[in-house]
């Protein structure tokens, strides 16, 4: 006599990880990961969670940065550079030509309110107050004359430096001091909100050390030199 045989149970089987790598792969390329990307944001990462071992190396880059946000604080002791140079060229006017970055002008060849011992409000007129944006207690202010050859000043017709004469060619000569605002019993800066130790004063005058006026002023560059590791951007 034959015996029938039982029926099988039904087995549950485990997909392989063919099939998983082959569903995985059909979620992204339906749009999977722009789903879970959108999911998560700022708001769902807690403030001072993620710490440099989350970032992988050489990721972060200039261009992740927003410009200017970045202070001398925020770099390691020995990063920058302490000799660093800071340069500013400022034109006949005043005005800043061209420089390396953080230097704004306060004030340029101002007339000040008279007072019993300057009625004409002129103390100040033969200079220009600058703003370094940065305590100068351990930096040099160093500046020089800088020539402008396409600028008749004296009507001579002369622009090449070669007139006969003292101080007959103004357009390449002159004299030029500089120094920091606000040097207890050296110093004082008079023209409203230079009286810092971020400002300082220059005086371009002529040869002979005369005031220059309007017309006849002079070009100059400066070089600000020691440690800038403290400047703050103007904002």
């Amino acid at each position: 006599m034959t015996v029938p045989h039982a029926p099988e149970r039904s087995r549950t089987r485990r997909p392989s990880a063919a099939l998983v790598v082959s569903v995985a792969a059909l979620v992204v390329a339906s749009g999977g990961v722009s789903y879970a990307s959108g999911m998560i944001g700022s708001a769902d990462i807690k403030d001072d969670s993620v710490k440099s071992r989350d970032l992988k190396d050489d990721t972060v880059r200039s261009r992740d940065v927003k410009d200017g946000t970045l202070k001398a604080r925020d770099f390691r002791a020995g990063v920058l550079p302490e000799g660093s140079t800071r340069w500013l060229l400022v034109n006949a006017a005043g005005e800043i030509e061209a420089q390396s970055g953080g230097f704004t002008v306060t004030s340029a060849y101002p007339t000040l309110a008279p007072t019993a011992t300057d009625p004409t409000g002129l103390r100040a007129n033969g200079n220009i107050y600058i703003d370094a944006h940065e305590p100068l207690d351990n930096n040099a202010v160093l500046a020089s004359i800088a020539l402008q050859n396409q600028v008749d000043q004296n009507g001579d017709g002369v622009l090449n430096g070669r007139a006969a004469g003292a101080d007959a060619n103004p357009e390449f000569s002159g004299e030029v001091s500089a120094t920091q605002c606000q040097l207890d019993g050296v110093v004082a800066c008079a023209p409203p909100g230079t009286g810092t130790d971020t400002h300082f004063a220059v005086s371009p005058r002529h040869s002979d050390g005369s005031v220059t006026t309007d017309g006849n002023r002079k070009r100059f560059y400066v070089v600000i030199a020691g440690d800038s590791t403290d400047l703050v951007p103007a904002p």
